[in-house]
């Protein structure tokens, strides 16, 4: 535990104990034939409405991703939803000299909504997937107060790959449901570091959502911006195939031969799409905080349409930054930071440019509202239904009637 309150020097992190249900949207529609460009494009509509009665479950949907729809509860907006908010991100740090921080962490395995009409038992931390980002300052003591759920299935305990210690703190912390531990670690090196539990089997506690990440600002802080998100990248694997209706179950198998059904931002289909799309203006700055729970994809993080002006690899905050960048590889466990300036209005679509992934619902938006800016971008002539003329690798235009 903490060595006590210092004279207003001790500072407490906590996310909302649980997230609050949705109603009911759309999420995402698109065209097949269009693929990436059917997520840039599709219009909202509504999800077919509907849930299997108890564990059973069937296939419903064939085709792609892409010409899916998607909803967060089509019929039960009370139920819990899990996503993490990209814009929960706590503020800069302030302050010059290093404190004490408490993190309150709770395990709470929860039914929620992953996809149309389909819900599955997610393990988090703090009723959210991923957990809460934690920011602190290097010199830090960071005090961890764990508690598992009463009504958990089983033990948790978390890994802080920012601390310097047998387990990163997992031994330290593994709690049965019901149970309460703490430990305490220095923050001694700068940068963005992910968290995540590690009772074995270990993938299998990943899987199901346990991760986060833990900010390490340096001594000077890091250079303002106009926004801060937080995004992280995960896996899903079930017993059912992607498409299936009703409650889903984790597969072993599947997880050991790393063969993911779902791939998802911040924690289920549809996440980052019309429930929690990322939100600028031009002009302004932002900022990713971008990282991998896993536990065994690497990405290939790009934003559509965008260039990276800033990347921070591996998350380092130590090194300089490598400048006008299109995509940031993160490994399964790792991180990066991104930013840009928002000079052209429209929607920008987050990826990992594995594209594929993107009909195993790994897709973002991040909507740019403001004036067009016409000497960057812009249409310079109207489609027509003219057939193109295509031309051999001679140069001799085929006949096309």
């Amino acid at each position: 535990m903490s060595d006590g309150h210092h004279d207003g020097q001790h500072q407490l992190q906590e996310a909302v104990p649980l997230a609050k249900g949705v109603s009911r949207r759309a999420l995402l529609a698109g065209t097949a034939g269009l693929s990436v460009a059917g997520v840039l494009n599709a219009p909202a509509a509504l999800a077919q409405q509907g849930r299997l009665a108890g564990p059973q479950a069937h296939h419903g949907h064939s085709g792609t991703m892409s010409d899916r729809i998607y909803s967060v509860n089509p019929s039960h907006p009370e139920m819990v939803d899990i996503a993490e908010n990209p814009a929960n991100v706590p503020p800069p740090i302030d302050r010059t000299e290093p404190t004490t921080v408490e993190v309150n962490l709770e395990m709470i395995e929860v039914e929620a909504s992953l996809d149309t009409n389909s819900f599955y038992r997610f393990w988090t931390f703090n009723g959210t997937v991923p957990g809460p980002m934690v920011r602190v300052r290097v010199g830090d003591q960071v005090v961890v107060n764990v508690k598992n759920a009463e009504d958990s299935w089983y033990a948790h305990n978390v890994d802080f790959h920012a601390a310097t210690g047998p387990g990163g703190g997992a031994e330290l912390s593994t709690v049965n449901p019901g149970e309460s531990a703490s430990f305490r670690f220095k923050a001694q090196n700068p940068g963005l570091y992910v968290y995540h539990c590690a009772v074995p089997p270990v993938a299998m506690h990943i899987s199901n959502g346990m991760y986060g990440m833990i900010l390490v600002e340096p001594e000077g802080g890091l250079t303002p911006v106009d926004r801060e998100f937080y995004v992280m990248q995960g896996e899903i694997y079930t017993e059912e195939m992607i498409g299936t209706s009703g409650t889903l179950t984790e597969s072993w198998q599947k997880l050991i031969d790393e063969r993911a059904e779902y791939i998802v931002f911040n924690g289920h289909v549809g996440a980052l799409t019309e429930h929690y799309p990322l939100r600028a203006r031009v002009g302004e700055t932002v900022r990713i905080y971008f990282g991998v729970g896993g536990p065994n994809y690497m990405s290939s993080f790009h934003v559509i349409g965008e260039i990276f002006d800033r990347i921070y690899p591996e998350g380092s905050l130590v090194s300089p930054p490598i400048e006008s960048v299109q995509t940031i590889k993160v490994a399964p466990g790792g991180s990066g930071i991104v930013e840009f300036k928002c000079e052209v209005p429209g929607r920008y679509v987050l990826v990992d440019h594995a594209l594929s992934r993107v009909e195993r619902g790994l897709a973002g938006y991040l909507e740019v509202e403001g004036e067009e800016n016409p000497e960057i971008f812009t249409q310079l002539k109207e489609p027509t239904d003219q057939v193109p003329q295509t031309v051999d690798p001679n140069g001799v235009a085929p006949d096309n009637g």
